[in-house]
């Protein structure tokens, strides 16, 4: 009897085993055929491979589809397509607070079979693709709308934190697009007033939390609104803040706005972060992580006492969560040539740094939550061994085998974004784009016909990128 039982356990457990072990690698390392069609700027490819999988991914991964093809078709310029999947994206994130079907089942498996969650900067980069897509139909007012969302919706994200709330809890970028827009359409009153947002988040969030100054342009953009509303004591104020002296010019041409995304973000990996058992007693045990600094008490006192006890025997638990892995970009500055003259492109949002910082923030206010899953499944593994030896190891390797961290992520967001305004003559203009990678570099030419007084929006992505460090491989 004892022999028929091991081996039916044995059979249970390899079966389990193949089953998950299955589904280990990381997202990223799953769709790797994407990403090369990606880099190696086949588009087309990339849309197609994303149509034939979409059966294959499934509901839980239905977001990240709607994403990936907003941004292949953003990228191919079919702006109307690319908005109707970031639409029913943007759907998705509004309605997915008001379902937790699936929380229970988390507790005791993990979160990689739920949906994906986007993580806070992904839900706004939505936004700000949609707005770049109306820029590009010349919609103004409807780009205008995206950008407020951003921070309307950062506000309301981070209204639902109690504790630990995000150092990304307003978009600089997001103002200074609103400014950029309001300034097109000569409303330079409200332009004024995006761009002195934008300068205030800048100085006092940005700089601190993701180590990204004040462009300069904006500081220039300030300045020049700030004259042409006639706002004195504003000019003088931030001529002494800037350091720098307004020169009205006389312009009989036309400007552009060049935005450059430059590379990718980071891609997640798992992350084993260890908790050691320091002290128990008065109905409650606290879990602590020396290296971070960070410890959770949690009470038992009103549990049964067959769950103390089970709790009462965990010395020790390692908690999976996900981490990022950053993905340099090849090229480390760039500028914009025309008419002679050279503008440097001004880093104005650092996505990679947002990215890292926010799912630390992430990781302080769910961390207890991972905890007690763990804990929980823990203490039914202890329970179970006292009832049969057999059963509580084979639900102590499934434990074991179902602790997995969620690395699923957006993975065609650039690392930084960067812009200039560049004044051009009236008809067909050349702009040069160069970049910059160590000691080489490389160019690109653009054309544009400009005509007077209209302000002009282009978007050019690199998509040079260095792979991700920690095992992920090449992209040959």
């Amino acid at each position: 009897m004892i022999m028929r039982k091991n081996g039916w356990f044995k059979y249970v457990l390899v079966l389990t085993a193949l089953t998950i072990l299955g589904g280990c690698a990381t997202y990223y390392q799953k769709t790797l055929k994407y990403q090369q069609f990606i880099y190696s700027g086949e588009l087309e490819k990339a849309k197609k491979f994303l149509d034939k999988n979409e059966v294959k991914t499934g509901k839980k991964d239905r977001i990240l589809y709607l994403m990936n093809q907003g941004w292949v078709n953003w990228m191919i310029d079919k702006n109307t397509e690319s908005n109707k999947y970031l639409e029913e994206a943007d759907l998705m994130i509004e309605d997915y607070r008001k379902k937790f079907g699936l929380e229970l089942a988390t507790l005791v498996s993990n979160p990689s079979i739920k949906p994906y969650k986007p993580e806070d900067f992904e839900k706004v980069m939505v936004n700000y693709l949609k707005a770049l897509n109306y820029l590009n139909m010349n919609e103004y007012d409807e780009a205008l709308v995206e950008a407020r969302r951003i921070n309307l919706k950062l506000q309301e994200i981070n209204d639902q934190y109690k504790d630990h709330k995000n150092r990304y809890d307003n978009d600089a970028f997001a103002h200074v697009m609103m400014g950029l827009i309001y300034d097109a359409n000569r409303e330079y009153n409200d332009a004024f007033i995006a761009y002195r947002n934008a300068y205030n988040i800048y100085k006092n969030d940005y700089a601190e939390n993701f180590g990204v100054q004040t462009p300069e342009q904006l500081k220039k953009d300030i300045l020049r609104t700030a004259y042409l509303n006639r706002f004195g004591e504003e000019l003088e104020f931030y001529e002494k803040e800037f350091g720098m002296k307004y020169e009205p010019k006389q312009h009989t041409g036309g400007e552009l706005i060049f935005i450059w995304h430059n590379g990718f973000g980071p891609v997640k990996a798992e992350w084993g972060i260890n908790f050691v058992k320091t002290s128990s007693g008065g109905g409650v045990i606290v879990f602590h992580n020396e290296e971070l600094g960070i410890s959770f008490p949690f009470f038992i006192g009103d549990k049964p006492d067959e769950e103390k006890s089970a709790f009462a025997q965990l010395n020790f638990i390692r908690v999976a969560f996900p981490k990022y892995v950053e993905r340099k970009p090849v090229y480390t500055a760039a500028s914009v040539t025309a008419d002679g003259n050279e503008y440097p492109l001004q880093v104005a949002e650092d996505i990679n740094a947002i990215a890292f910082k926010t799912l630390y923030d992430r990781m302080l206010r769910e961390m207890a939550n991972s905890l007690l899953r763990l804990a929980t499944k823990k203490a039914m593994e202890y329970a179970v061994r006292q009832e049969n030896q057999d059963a509580g190891a084979a639900l102590g390797i499934l434990n074991a085998l179902t602790e997995k961290a969620d690395t699923r992520n957006w993975q065609t967001l650039p690392y930084e974004i960067r812009y200039v305004r560049i004044p051009l003559d009236t008809g067909n203009q050349t702009v040069r784009l160069k970049t910059f990678a160590g000691s080489r570099s490389e160019e690109q030419n653009f054309q544009f016909n400009i005509q007077k007084g209209k302000t002009y929006f282009y978007t050019f992505q690199s998509l040079e990128t260095q792979p991700p460090q920690g095992g992920y491989g090449t992209f040959e």
